[in-house]
């Protein structure tokens, strides 16, 4: 079949014909036989000589099809491809003259393509609809304007803020956020776009149609626009019920903080008092006891064996009932705080080296710390804690407990040389030994690390502040706080 006009026509109508893209036949006005089409029609559509138009259009009648060729008008019908399937097409009829012969020209253009589009963007809105959130492009041009090329209508519901309103003044969103976050809100886009890493922001927007605070998180992808302009393709969520319930967390946390803090103050104070006591009082009874004793051996009859012994073994017993009370003091809580920390973890090395039978080393970068007592007595029992575990699990043959001081932080480190801590020992529920020291370390607004040593054995290192922290660490939270309740009573 030729795929040319005839040789008569002018070039420019053969140029047409070869290149356009629609798909153009040359049909029989009398008899709808086709009798010409040009390359486009004859790679889609079954194009044979002197086929009956009706066979490559079945579903355009006669009928339907004289009135298309009178009016002029648009039809959607489908064409007949050389495999049999049949795909959609809008066809315009003209009458012309070819080579002296009345014809007429339909011209088709395949809806294949659009009506793939059409399915794809049924798909895209059935899912941005169900999508819970503001699905959103955005762009920032070179010299700083802004504008949203695309709002899912989830705009509404998110911002109180129609689609098109926002789409006509996009710097509305800017003002939204509330002034204490406004900073962190540009610092992130201005980040995101000299890195085109991904923007993640979340922060407070005010809702002027509900009166309303809401947190709001933001994630988008950006990529780079010819002429320097950059354009994110994101979503922004809802995440106040979220972050209500992360401020309700930190507060419990801070509450339960403060109450240990509190609980292990007055365990301090109490030891302290039950010491004191011990040492005066029964310390002494006991040495006025051990003194009367002295005194009544020493007019004891001579020659009478039995009461020297006995007066002998009571004279035992209230040693070691004063060794006993001595013991018990120390445990409670050892004088030897009362000289300073740096004097108390010296000879608390030195005690536990005696008792364990280790090589044990003290180093301070200070002859003496100046530390709250709350703050001494606390760090002294971690360390207590921790050469209490190495003497119990690590089979360790040396210890190192370094004390470094700087003008914000004390920094405490015990180091062994023993078998070390598994990650699961750390965790496991009976830890109550590493979660005590952990959770005196945080009372004091410090932490509390573990980590392998070189060579085998633990490294751990507490470091607290200087300045005790406030009750609880709890005024960061406080802003956070009153913007829940603002929240709940709006």
């Amino acid at each position: 079949m030729s795929t040319a006009p005839s040789c008569h026509a002018p070039l420019w109508h053969e140029i047409a014909w070869q290149a356009s893209r629609s798909e153009l036949f040359l049909i029989d006005p009398r008899t709808l036989r086709l009798l010409d089409a040009n390359p486009a029609a004859c790679r889609n559509a079954h194009c044979e000589p002197g086929l009956d138009f009706a066979a490559l259009a079945p579903h355009l009648p006669r009928e339907q099809f004289d009135a298309a060729l009178a009016s002029g008008a648009i039809v959607s019908t489908s064409l007949a491809r050389a495999d049999g399937s049949r795909y959609r097409v809008s066809l315009r009829l003209a009458a012309v003259t070819h080579a002296g012969q009345d014809c007429v020209l339909a011209v088709a253009e395949d809806e294949t393509p659009h009506e793939a589009l059409r399915h794809v963007q049924a798909r895209f809105d059935a899912i941005v609809s169900h999508t819970p959130g503001l699905v959103y492009q955005f762009r920032r041009d070179p010299d700083g304007r802004v504008s949203f090329p695309y709002l899912s209508e989830g705009c509404q519901a998110l911002l109180g803020l129609a689609a098109s309103e926002l789409a006509a003044q996009p710097d509305r969103f800017a003002q939204l956020v509330l002034q204490e976050d406004r900073q962190s809100y540009l610092d992130s886009m201005a980040s995101s776009a000299g890195t085109l890493w991904s923007w993640n922001w979340e922060g407070r927007i005010w809702i002027e149609a509900w009166k309303d605070v809401k947190w709001i998180n933001l994630r988008a992808t950006p990529h780079a626009l010819p002429g320097g302009a950059v354009q994110w393709e994101g979503i922004m969520t809802n995440i106040t019920e979220s972050k209500l319930e992360q401020l309700e967390v930190r507060a419990s946390r801070a509450r339960l903080a403060e109450l240990t803090a509190h609980i292990e103050k007055v365990k301090e104070q109490e030891r302290t008092r039950i010491a004191r006591e011990i040492h005066d009082d029964l310390g002494g009874n006991l040495t006025a006891i051990k003194m009367a004793l002295a005194m009544l051996a020493a007019r004891l009859p001579e020659g009478d064996a039995a009461l020297a012994e006995k007066a002998a073994y009571v004279d035992q017993l209230a040693d070691r009932t004063i060794d006993a009370v001595h013991r018990i003091t120390l445990d409670l809580r050892p004088s030897i705080l009362d000289f300073g920390l740096v004097a108390a973890l010296e000879w608390q090395v030195k005690e536990f080296a005696a008792q364990a039978g280790l090589a044990c080393s003290f180093q301070s970068n200070e002859k003496d710390v100046a530390l709250d007592p709350d703050q001494a007595s606390a760090l002294f029992r971690i360390v207590q804690e921790a050469l209490t575990n190495i003497a119990k699990h690590a089979h360790a043959s040396r210890v190192t407990v370094r004390l470094h001081c700087t003008r914000q932080y004390v920094t405490v480190k015990i180091t062994d040389n023993g078998a070390g801590i598994r990650p699961a020992d750390r965790s496991k529920p009976g830890s109550f030994g590493l979660r005590g020291m952990a959770e005196r370390a945080r009372a004091l607004g410090g932490t509390l690390n573990l980590s392998d040593a070189p060579g085998g054995g633990t490294i751990v290192a507490i470091r607290i502040p200087r300045a005790l922290p406030d009750a609880g660490g709890t005024k960061g939270l406080q802003s956070g706080l009153q913007q829940r309740n603002r929240i709940h009573a709006a």
